[in-house]
C-alpha cells in the first residue's frame, strides 16, 4: 500500500504527482497472424484524487518554524531520529508540570510543534518520521519493545533536559495519512493499546480491497480484518474509555479502500449512522458530516484534491483540542 502523497515534506507537487490517470487503449483491432490468442493486458489502475485546483477553500496552513522550547532527537530506538519537542511554559505556582505526551506519526515536525504550543493543553511532543507509506510505520511499531522503550526514553530524557521539571504523563498518539499503520500496529496488542488514552486519525484509516485493487463499484469488498483493532478502541471510545477522533476527506486512491469508505464500515459496525451538516472547520475546511458517540468523533470534510488532503494535518490543532474537551 503506498501514501496518497508519497513525500514527507508533503508538498501539493507531491499530492499530484500520483494523480496521473492511465492511459486508456483506443484504435482499431486487427486480426491477429499467429493462431496464438493474444495476450490481455489489464489497465492498471491509477489513483484518483482529483488533480484540479479549487479555490472554494482556503487552505490555511501553519507557518515554517519551531516556536520557544526545548527541542532534541532521540535515536537508536526506530529506524529514524525521533523529534521530540518541549513547549515553554512553566506551570502554575505549586502545581507539578505534568505534561500529555503527544506521539504524532508522519509529518513536518514543525507542524504538531505549533500545535501543542498554542493548544489549551500543556504536552510533550514526539514526532515519528519513518517514511511515506503504511508499512514503514507499521512494521517497527508491532514491536511491543520498541513503544515500550521509546515512551521511557522520551519520558526519562524530558525530565532530564528540563532538570526534572517537565514530566511526560497520559499518552495521545495522532497519525497522518500513512501514519495509521503505526496506530494500527499499536491497537492490535491491546497491552499497548491501553497504554493510550487517546487517538487522532487525520485523514488516514485505510484498508485493501479483496480482491486487490477491485474496488466496491466492481464487486470487490474491505478487507476488514486489518481495522478490527480500530473497531475495538472504537468501541472503547464511543463506551468512555477513550478518546479517538477520525477525520476524513472525500479523496477516492482506487487502489486501497478510501478514508470515507473504512470510516462508512465502521460507523455501520458499530451500529451508528451520520448526521449531515454544513459547518466551517479549521483552517476553512468545510465538514460535511459527523459521529458522536462518548468519546468517539468521526468528522468527513469535502475535498478529493491534494490540498484537501493536507488540510488535515494542518489542522492538529483545533483537533487535538476538541479531543481535549470530549475528555
Amino acid at each position: 500500500m503506498t501514501l496518497k502523497l508519497g513525500h514527507r515534506r508533503l508538498s501539493i507537487s507531491a499530492a499530484t504527482a500520483v494523480l496521473l490517470a492511465c492511459i486508456a487503449a483506443s484504435g482499431c483491432r486487427t486480426q491477429p497472424t499467429s493462431s496464438a490468442p493474444a495476450p490481455t493486458q489489464p489497465a492498471p489502475r491509477a489513483q484518483n484524487p482529483s488533480p484540479m485546483v479549487e479555490r472554494a477553500r482556503r487552505h490555511e496552513r501553519v507557518q515554517p518554524g519551531q516556536p520557544p522550547g526545548i527541542a532534541f532527537t532521540i535515536d537508536s530506538v526506530l529506524p529514524r531520529p525521533v523529534d521530540v519537542f518541549i513547549p515553554d511554559g512553566a506551570p502554575a505556582t505549586g502545581v507539578s508540570d505534568e505534561r500529555t505526551l503527544l506521539v504524532h506519526l508522519f509529518g513536518a515536525s514543525y507542524v504538531p510543534m505549533r500545535a501543542v504550543a498554542s493548544a489549551p493543553g500543556r504536552y510533550v511532543l514526539a514526532v515519528v518520521n519513518l517514511g511515506g507509506g503504511s508499512a514503514a510505520y507499521e512494521r517497527p511499531l508491532s514491536d511491543s519493545v520498541a513503544w515500550t522503550t521509546l515512551l521511557r526514553r522520551i519520558r526519562d530524557e524530558t525530565s532530564a533536559r528540563s532538570g526534572g521539571r517537565v514530566r511526560a504523563g497520559r499518552v495521545i498518539v495522532s497519525a497522518f495519512s500513512a501514519g495509521y499503520g503505526g496506530v494500527r500496529a499499536l491497537l492490535s496488542e491491546e497491552r499497548r493499546a491501553e497504554t493510550i488514552d487517546a487517538v487522532i486519525l487525520l485523514d488516514g484509516l485505510h484498508t485493501s480491497y479483496v480482491p486487490e485493487r477491485t474496488v466496491l463499484a466492481e464487486g470487490g469488498a474491505l478487507d476488514t480484518t486489518k481495522l478490527l483493532p480500530f473497531l475495538r478502541f472504537a468501541r472503547r471510545a464511543a463506551a468512555g474509555r477513550a478518546g479517538l477522533l477520525i477525520t476524513h476527506s472525500e479523496i477516492f486512491p482506487g487502489t486501497f479502500a478510501s478514508t470515507t469508505e473504512t470510516t462508512d464500515w465502521l460507523i455501520s459496525a458499530l451500529g451508528l449512522t451520520r448526521t449531515p451538516v454544513l459547518t466551517w472547520g479549521p483552517g476553512g475546511m468545510q465538514q460535511l458530516s459527523g459521529v458522536r458517540r462518548g468519546r468517539l468523533t468521526i468528522l468527513g470534510f469535502a475535498g478529493n484534491a491534494g490540498p484537501d488532503h493536507i488540510d488535515h494535518l494542518h489542522g492538529l490543532r483545533e483537533f487535538l483540542a476538541q479531543v481535549e474537551r470530549d475528555r
